[in-house]
């Protein structure tokens, strides 16, 4: 995939994203952020390089919860939905409902108001 479609991927609001991308993008940054919470840990235990660690966790946690609000803006694009409905991730007691909601409701089929295909900017 090239640079500037998996910066649009994380990053761009507009479009439309298909359940398995929605769903690979998301394990994706779960990936990255389990890695760099063990190498915090590590790092802790051992005495040294901690705030490397903390800096990197901390931007990258930054980082990802932009990510997460355009993934599920974009996820609900594909179902004809406005963005702002991306709000629900960050609801602690509705995230985890919301991403497997989001990863198993079909979209709509052709094109919409926010974009002629998935997986494409609008």
């Amino acid at each position: 995939m090239p640079a500037n479609q998996m910066f649009w991927l994380f990053f761009g609001f507009s479009g439309r994203i298909s359940r398995a991308a929605y769903f690979l993008a998301g394990l994706l940054m779960m990936i990255v952020v389990v890695f760099i919470v063990y190498r915090l840990t590590l790092a802790q235990e051992a005495g040294t390089g901690g705030a490397f660690w903390e800096t990197l966790l901390s931007i990258i946690m930054i980082a990802s919860l932009w990510a997460q609000a355009a993934l599920g803006a974009k996820r609900l694009h594909d179902l004809g939905r406005p963005g702002i409905f991306a709000a629900l991730l960050f609801v602690p007691a509705l995230n985890f409902v919301a991403f497997i909601a989001l990863c198993l409701m079909p979209g709509q089929p052709g094109p919409n108001q926010y974009g002629q295909t998935t997986n494409a900017p609008a």
